[in-house]
């Protein structure tokens, strides 16, 4: 399975993610796992290491109800995070956001949310945005609108029981989308996020790398909504270099927060897949 930010090739293996629905209820990671998420390593939130406090990272906070809101300034960035939650590695990345004080959006797979429904409920319960992306991280741009808004419902419905947060943003999947479906998903009321940043550590690279690699763009951008994945023990491990180095760039790392539109707001059945329209 490709990485997110690209349509899924056919041969290329070296881009697979770590994410693989496996048989039956619950899905299994490829590698290797990071410990107890409830070990003490994971304690003492809110203080970068050697005691410095690294709040002034975060940026100002973004209420938005559509795409088209999320409007960045020059060094602004939006950190999101898809394919979670696993255990020991989102719980790493919660760590690590915490002790820099910033917050991100976590676009979460509902097969995993209800495998790990305590791992979801903490990133929740740390006040980071929550939003889906789809139930087993399908490829929805030739499953027809009607077949996918109800993988993206039942995706959602399975990532708001887990988290019991509202599920307000959402991102297609190998960013696989059509006209016809991005704007039935922006009529049911989802905030649609694309990626301008794409970090690549689904690639098998090293920690470094990847936050240079990142970096690079970022410099090249001056701003953008970021893309990595919760799920691989090398975000985790670079995350510390990246936050370091938009600090010391003077970056501000921005917040969203869902606003539900004034607007009515078409609902997609999980179980038939209908359309019905609800006044919000």
């Amino acid at each position: 399975m490709a990485g997110c930010a690209s349509k899924p090739p056919s041969r290329l293996e070296s881009a697979k993610t770590a994410y693989v629905p496996a048989a039956g209820k619950h899905s299994l990671l490829r590698g290797d796992q990071d410990g107890d998420p409830d070990n003490p390593a994971f304690a003492g939130f809110g203080k970068a290491p050697g005691g410095k406090n690294f709040g002034s990272l975060a940026g100002r906070t973004l209420k938005v109800s559509s795409i088209s809101e999320i409007s960045l300034r020059d060094k602004e960035v939006i950190l999101t995070f898809d394919d979670g939650p696993m255990p020991g590695k989102t719980d790493r990345v919660l760590n690590i956001l915490s002790q820099y004080g910033v917050k991100a959006t976590f676009l979460m797979v509902g097969q995993m949310a209800s495998s790990y429904p305590a791992v979801a409920a903490r990133v929740a319960n740390h006040g980071h945005s929550i939003g889906g992306h789809t139930y087993n991280h399908a490829n929805l741009a030739n499953a027809g609108n009607s077949r996918a808004l109800d993988d993206i419902a039942t995706g959602n419905a399975a990532v708001a029981k887990a988290t019991g947060s509202r599920v307000g943003f959402f991102r297609f999947p190998y960013l696989a989308d059509t006209g016809a479906l991005r704007q039935s998903v922006a009529n049911r009321g989802l905030v649609i996020l694309d990626v301008d940043i794409d970090s690549k550590d689904y690639f098998s690279s090293s920690p470094e790398t990847i936050a240079t690699r990142t970096m690079d763009q970022v410099r090249s951008r001056r701003k953008g909504i970021i893309l990595m994945h919760d799920i691989h023990t090398r975000t985790a491990a670079m995350l510390p270099s990246l936050l370091s180095q938009l600090k010391a760039g003077g970056y501000k790392v921005v917040a969203l927060q869902y606003q539900r539109s004034r607007m009515p707001e078409a609902l997609v059945s999980a179980d038939t897949g209908e359309l019905r329209l609800s006044q919000l």
